[in-house]
């Protein structure tokens, strides 16, 4: 049998390269013929595994990370008919049954059948119903009919490897936060969170016609990223108020749509030093600077449980958010997992037909599978670029 080896979760702030078991076509002790066995292509580092190798989640020792996976099909079950040995795929971070109430809705996200404890599951993910991450050389993804995302041709999507590997999450997710703010044409945006969903959410807006995207970060080498794709930028390591520094750069202190790509672990304003955690202060300056009527997108991640919090409601996923403002300005509020499969072939033809660049947006590096260690450790420090693993040495050349 051939060896796997995977990325697994040691506790906080450590990460090591381990042999894991060969995947199978099984659910537990019962056959899974609806599923395929992948040779991953490429599999990114995502901005929430952090959260994970952080210590601010309740995740445990021992497990294989990874959710955002490409790969190609070496084994299908039997009841697969229509994706085929040998096709290059992509994989929506979201697993999703397809026959339950919210799949037919769409709502793909939060599937009713993938996960024991909650609507909604993930690949390598803490309370995403245990599914093995795809951060390494073999992963087995279930439901291969409805979840995989087929490429149209081998060799057309190795020469976009790049690009097509943010298909099975940052993109989409980037686009959906764009999307549920309400982006479009001649739109002002404020995109919160200059990571690699945050860059990809402003590469986003920018192909729903936004007229002015915003972007604010602390680290300037994040916001010369995006300066270098058409964004404008606030630098919030200053002791101007956000909202000055919207003024400063449209003329008024308010936005026509907000997105928030920072979540919970949120820093205030850092004047000139380090800055505290508040969890909240995004939300907060959402309802604050967006303007009446106005739409906030929510793709940052926030958590039931963060027992890494400074305070014990924080710890429990409570935050203090100012919501009568957002309530007196009538915004929409709009969060939760991405649904990828709403928006993953649509961008794969942006991709495939030249309409963006999205892996020169989040500055991708491809590294190897051993070097992963290394590439959570610089993404944990803020590098300014969008990690892909390419555990068969098939793209990095």
């Amino acid at each position: 049998m051939c060896q796997n080896h995977g990325v697994v979760y040691m506790g906080p702030g450590e990460v090591q390269v381990q042999e894991i078991d060969y995947p199978k076509l099984a659910l537990g002790d019962r056959k899974c013929e609806h599923g395929v066995i992948l040779k991953i292509v490429s599999t990114n580092i995502c901005g929430s595994d952090q959260h994970m190798v952080r210590g601010r989640t309740t995740a445990s020792a021992g497990l294989v990370l990874g959710h955002e996976i490409t790969g190609q099909v070496i084994e299908v079950g039997r009841d697969v008919e229509f994706i085929k040995v040998g096709d290059i795929v992509s994989v929506p971070f979201n697993i999703a049954c397809g026959r339950c109430r919210n799949c037919k809705e769409g709502k793909t996200g939060i599937c009713l059948n993938v996960n024991p404890s909650r609507p909604g599951a993930a690949y390598g993910y803490v309370d995403m119903g245990g599914w093995v991450g795809g951060q390494a050389e073999y992963v087995m993804v279930p439901y291969a009919d409805f979840n995989l995302l087929k490429f149209p041709d081998n060799e057309q999507a190795l020469a976009y490897i790049r690009d097509l590997t943010m298909l099975s999450d940052i993109f989409p997710t980037g686009f959906h936060g764009a999307v549920s703010a309400g982006v479009g044409p001649g739109s002002i945006v404020y995109v919160a969170g200059a990571g690699p969903v945050g860059l990809a959410c402003a590469a986003s807006c920018h192909l729903l016609g936004a007229a002015v995207v915003i972007v604010g970060d602390l680290n300037e080498e994040r916001l010369e990223q995006a300066r270098s794709f058409g964004c404008e930028t606030v630098n919030l390591n200053t002791d101007t108020p956000l909202a000055d520094q919207i003024a400063d750069l449209i003329g008024v202190p308010e936005v026509d749509c907000f997105v928030d790509c920072v979540g919970f672990e949120a820093r205030a304003h850092a004047n000139g030093g380090s800055s505290e955690e508040q969890p909240a202060v995004v939300l907060n300056q959402a309802m604050d600077i967006t303007r009446a009527g106005g739409a906030i997108g929510i793709p940052g991640l926030y958590v039931t449980e963060d027992p890494g919090a400074s305070d014990g409601a924080a710890k429990q996923g409570n935050l203090k958010i100012r919501f009568g403002l957002g309530w007196a300005k009538s915004h929409c509020f709009y969060t939760g997992q991405c649904p990828v499969m709403k928006y993953h072939r649509q961008l794969m033809n942006a991709i495939l037909y030249d309409k963006i660049k999205i892996a020169d947006a989040v500055n991708v590096q491809v590294i190897t599978l051993s070097d992963a260690p290394q590439g959570y450790a610089d993404f944990d420090k803020g590098a300014a670029r969008k990690y892909v693993i390419d555990p068969h040495g098939m793209i990095s050349a």
